[in-house]
């Protein structure tokens, strides 16, 4: 397959490096992503400066590999209308460096690189990687990815689906499977710490911890449980089960009496 492959930790990060030497044996594999870290920048596009594009060389990467000072979501528009020729079989966004669960997924850059290829109707996939428990093993997710290609074929799911993957930081022996799921809920209890001040400006730094829920059959409760979960995504952020309900309580048409 022909797969573009970026990420929001910026052309550097050992997620995306360790996935591209991963799949590039068997894939034609095109590295686009961000010069630097991009993380929850969402859905965010450049259209107020010029982008710059560099080539890069990466040991042990045999393959096509580029950086653009812009946002995940620009790499992916980059690549498809001008640094890859031909059709794009796939995209991978990550591995990123921490979890896209829940509604981590309106902020993610890693997420959000991966609708934009769902928008241009291309098969998408986002793989996310939890940093608890130590240092980040990418290789078991990488693993997990490759598999994965080997034995589903992804684009038969809908060439306008996101398949949000998140991996537990756990080595792959030690991974109790993969579930299927829903999002769940994880807020963060954000702390503002005022790190300069003067009569002019105010300086603040964010800081926090999630709080996850406790439903059952989500992806934020069967990754702590230690599974792999994949939950498909979809732009169409309309929700259905009320649209009924809304359309009703305007039946009226005040505006134009």
């Amino acid at each position: 397959m022909r797969i573009l492959l970026t990420n929001d930790d910026g052309i550097k990060a050992e997620g995306i490096i360790a996935l591209a030497k991963l799949l590039h044996l068997e894939h034609e594999v095109t590295v686009i992503a961000p010069d630097t870290q991009k993380s929850a920048c969402g859905h965010s596009i450049t259209i107020y400066r010029p982008l710059t594009v560099r080539e890069h060389k990466i040991e042990g990467l045999n393959c096509k590999c580029f950086s653009i000072d812009g946002t995940p979501a620009d790499c992916v528009k980059m690549g498809i209308n001008k640094l890859m020729e031909g059709n794009v079989d796939l995209i991978i966004s990550g591995i990123n460096d921490g979890l896209n669960v829940g509604t981590d997924v309106l902020y993610s850059g890693t997420v959000s690189a991966a609708i934009e290829g769902a928008i241009y109707k291309i098969p998408s996939i986002a793989v996310s990687m939890d940093r608890e428990n130590g240092n980040i093993n990418y290789k078991v997710a990488a693993m997990f990815i490759k598999k994965l290609l080997e034995n589903v074929d992804v684009t038969s799911i809908g060439n306008d689906v996101v398949l949000n993957i998140n991996v537990p930081n756990l080595e792959y022996s030690k991974i109790k499977g993969y579930k299927v799921c829903n999002l769940g809920t994880r807020i963060y209890s954000n702390i503002f710490i005022e790190k300069f001040s003067n009569e002019i400006e105010r300086i603040f730094e964010i800081q926090g911890k999630p709080t996850d829920d406790a439903v059952e059959n989500t992806d934020v409760c069967f990754i702590n449980k230690g599974f792999i979960t994949i939950t498909p995504l979809h732009y169409d952020l309309t929700n259905f089960k009320l649209l009924k309900r809304v359309e009703n309580e305007f039946k009226n048409e005040f505006l134009f009496k």
